[in-house]
């Protein structure tokens, strides 16, 4: 073995050997228990970051923890490259604008950008060590993926599911686009709260509102049925300021008494509130603000402003005319768009719709069969299914994405899907294989197309290739695991189990373990590829440090926990690595050719509790790793590699191990070969790329395997295990502590030996323990010779510290 690891060559070395050899091949051929991972496509809207490095090493973890198991591993790889986000990375990439550049023009760039974006992003993954077996990769805007989803949406119209109708919309101004209640983030701004001087049975009618530029869309004025306040205006008129219209005034228990004035307009639309009283009292529609976020002609001398701009310019208007009361300031939640921060609207549009609100008792109850990771990530999805108010929108005025299989008949309007056999298909460029029912054989093609969670939400069906190979996906569907972050339950796991739901009827994944954020640090929130990725790129850091240094500080912060980026804790995945490498050059002289087969006799005290921590330490890193705690299993593993194995009782065992003469030297090197060997597969998941270099170096041979993430996960051997022995091993290093604590106090070195070193005790049975470690003790403080007695010499000096045991060296 060579003095010094040097990280920035072997990882590479080591990641094209994976590839050459197949070491994360899937057996396609039936036999071993599979265990499959619906891994997310990461969306090609930006540069990856560590934030992705956090995530997506987690599903990592455990894809190489079950295949030591022994399972045969479907560990696939998508990209989700359909829809806005590769879009808006588009315009920001190359100034473009499909309205600019042309549909064919601006798809041929998206797909161009995407293709480039990928490259970068598999040479990240492979460069980080995910065991992605890279034959099972896809693309969402690829052939297969675009069979899938426009086959889906043809079999969920069949169903009565899918249905397209005018209705009030959330729509994004900036993106010009239908979106989905799910694509909603709650933005806190200051805004002001303005009364409007409304007439109503003869008197002045106060409005609270924040949102006077929909004054021309006004269509109602609501108060609490309770208020005493306005019940004799109930049922009478009103008229809208600067507007002259006349509206109702109508009672409702959605109007808050306690609100501004109590008194509310209802304009259509300025909230969800306005859309579902329109609907509720059958309001008429005005629309006074179109799909670019500009005021309509409705909206008289406001037309054509954005509403930011409408909103001063009435206020003004109303103040000239004295209509305009009281103003205050407040802190108000709004609804944006995720993908770009602007406020969403309502507007009414023709869109494709999934039914689902009929669907939340079943939708809960799957939810329920998932297992969560952690669990009380379940509640968050169960909030989503419980506070649903609006059916799935799948439409999006876009152009780039999977196109909807449907035209339009010229002469009736009737509306003709494609045949599956057709599938993928664009309605723009293609006509239909038939003719209408009516006879007609002009078509007007859809123009949207899906919302890339349409497609995504597919994600089990695609990568398990349902379509293409059906024993494949009988193998692999449904899904051992999900692993995803947080923010995106209410999307991306809801739809898929609502589509998994409705084409299978049944959970699309046993499990769905769930990350964080990484975070950039202090106030700096969580890192987005639209955002500019955060403070370092990832292969800058994993040159810097290395790809085992940077899973290390992902695998320390337990499943669904944000995690800042410490360089500290990345420097301390390196150490590791580093004390990995030197143990192991330390250890492999006393390997070889050594009794290393089965059981030995002559075990000290010391070897017998390094063996038993041993199994301890399989034990609980075994049952975190089944629970899908990693953290937990690092720092379990780490702990015992650190402050056991090298720490102390290499030090307990050093004589022995120099000296092949020994009666106990073989029992040393059974003990450290054994410690050093779980150690080192405990640890394979998280550093995949140092374990594997030291166990090609020491255990391979022996073994038989290629590569330590095809060896098997190391079981307790209940013939190590011994309570009493890992217990007492805490009382050895208590004493190595003193001595050690003693030393340093002292201004001497830790090599520096000792006369002698005086152990006292009363327990007849641990001064017994106590000589049988003499060996042991001897080793790890240095000195010439150990006393157990039962008085401390007068004339040495006692050690503070140890309960039960009195400890004077001299």
């Amino acid at each position: 073995m060579e003095k010094q690891y040097r990280a920035s060559e072997t990882e590479p070395a080591l990641a094209a050997r994976w590839q050459a050899e197949g070491i994360y091949h899937f057996d396609a051929e039936p036999g071993r228990q599979v265990y499959s991972i619906d891994t997310p496509p990461p969306t090609v809207s930006g540069n990856l970051h560590l934030g992705h490095v956090y995530s997506y090493s987690h599903a990592d973890f455990m894809a190489r923890y079950f295949r030591m198991r022994g399972r045969n591993v479907f560990y696939p790889m998508g990209y989700d490259d359909n829809g806005l986000p590769t879009e808006r990375l588009v315009e920001k990439r190359l100034g473009l604008r499909a309205e600019q550049a042309g549909r064919a023009a601006f798809i041929q760039a998206c797909l161009k950008v995407s293709e480039e974006a990928e490259k970068d992003y598999q040479a990240l993954w492979q460069r980080l060590g995910l065991s992605v077996d890279w034959r099972y990769s896809y693309r969402t805007i690829d052939e297969h993926s675009r069979r899938a989803s426009q086959l889906s949406f043809i079999q969920l119209v069949r169903m009565g599911r899918a249905y397209r109708r005018s209705a009030p919309t959330i729509w994004c101004p900036e993106c010009r686009t239908a979106i989905a209640q799910a694509e909603q983030n709650d933005l806190e701004r200051e805004t002001e709260f303005v009364q409007l001087a409304f007439q109503a049975g003869g008197q002045t009618l106060w409005v609270a509102t924040t949102r006077p530029e929909l004054l021309a869309a006004c269509v109602a004025v609501f108060v609490h049925p309770a208020d005493a306040r306005y019940q004799k205006l109930v049922g009478q008129e009103a008229v809208v300021p600067f507007y002259g219209q006349r509206v109702p005034v109508l009672a409702d228990p959605a109007a808050d008494p306690l609100k501004g004035t109590g008194a509310v307009m209802c304009c259509t639309f300025g909230d969800q509130t306005d859309m579902e009283w329109w609907a509720r009292h059958h309001l008429p529609l005005v629309e006074a603000l179109d799909r670019a976020g500009r005021m309509t002609s409705a909206a008289g001398p406001l037309a054509g402003e954005s509403a930011a701009e409408a909103r001063a310019h009435i206020k003004t208007l109303l103040a000239g005319r004295g209509l305009l009361g009281e103003r205050t300031m407040v802190r108000q939640e709004v609804r944006v768009h995720e993908r770009c921060d602007t406020p969403v609207e309502i507007v009414i549009s023709p869109q494709w719709f999934v039914r689902v609100l009929d669907l939340k008792a079943e939708l809960l109850e799957l939810g329920a069969q998932v297992r969560w990771h952690p669990e009380h990530m379940q509640a968050r999805y169960r909030a989503w299914v419980e506070n649903l108010n609006w059916d799935w929108a799948i439409s999006r005025q876009r152009a780039f994405g999977v196109p909807f299989p449907a035209w339009y008949c010229a002469e009736c309007g009737q509306m003709l899907l494609a045949e599956p056999s057709e599938l993928p298909v664009d309605p723009l460029s293609s006509a239909p294989a038939r003719a209408c029912a009516c006879g007609s054989t002009r078509f007007t093609p859809d123009t949207d197309v899906m919302d890339t969670w349409a497609t995504s939400s597919l994600s089990p069906q695609i990568v398990g290739r349902e379509l293409q190979d059906p024993a494949l996906f009988e193998r692999v569907y449904p899904f051992s695991l999900r692993p995803q972050a947080h923010e995106i339950i209410r999307t991306w796991a809801f739809y898929t189990i609502v589509k998994s739901w409705l084409h299978h009827g049944k959970a699309p994944w046993s499990d769905v373990l769930i990350s964080g954020w990484g975070l950039a640090g202090e106030g700096m929130g969580k890192i987005s590829k639209s955002r500019g990725g955060g403070p370092a790129a990832p292969m800058e850091m994993i040159e810097r440090y290395s790809a085992d240094a940077l899973r290390y500080w992902a695998a320390s912060t337990s499943p669904g926990k944000d995690a800042v980026i410490h360089e500290e804790k990345i420097q301390m995945g390196a150490r590791l690595a580093t004390k990995l490498w030197n143990v192991a050059r330390f250890s492999r002289p006393f390997f070889e050719g050594a009794r290393l087969g089965g059981p030995l006799e002559g075990f000290t005290a010391g070897d017998r509790w390094i063996l038993a921590r041993a199994q301890e330490v399989i034990r609980r890193a075994t049952a975190h790793f089944e629970g899908y705690d990693y953290a937990s299993a690092k720092n379990e593993v780490e702990s015992f590699f650190w402050a056991d194995l090298a720490d102390n009782y290499i030090e307990m065992a050093k004589l022995r191990l120099y000296a092949p003469e020994h009666p106990q030297h073989a029992a040393a090197c059974y003990a450290l070969h054994g410690a050093l060997h779980a150690a080192l597969k405990l640890l394979a998941p998280l550093l995949p790329y140092i374990t594997e270099a030291v166990y090609l170096e020491l255990f391979a041979g022996a073994e038989g395997c290629a590569s330590v993430h095809r060896s098997a996960w190391p079981e307790p051997d209940p013939s190590l295990e011994d309570e009493a022995a890992a217990r007492f091993g805490e009382t050895l290093v208590g004493v190595a502590s003193a001595v050690r604590r003693y030393k340093s106090e002292s201004n001497l070195g830790l090599a520096t030996g000792l006369d002698r070193v005086q152990l006292s005790t009363p327990d007849d049975a641990l001064a017994g323990r106590l000589r049988t470690a003499e060996p042991d003790l001897i080793s790890v403080t240095r000195a010439k010779r150990i006393d157990i007695v039962s008085v401390l010499d007068p004339q040495l000096r006692e050690l503070p510290g140890m309960n039960g045991l009195r400890v004077a060296v001299g």
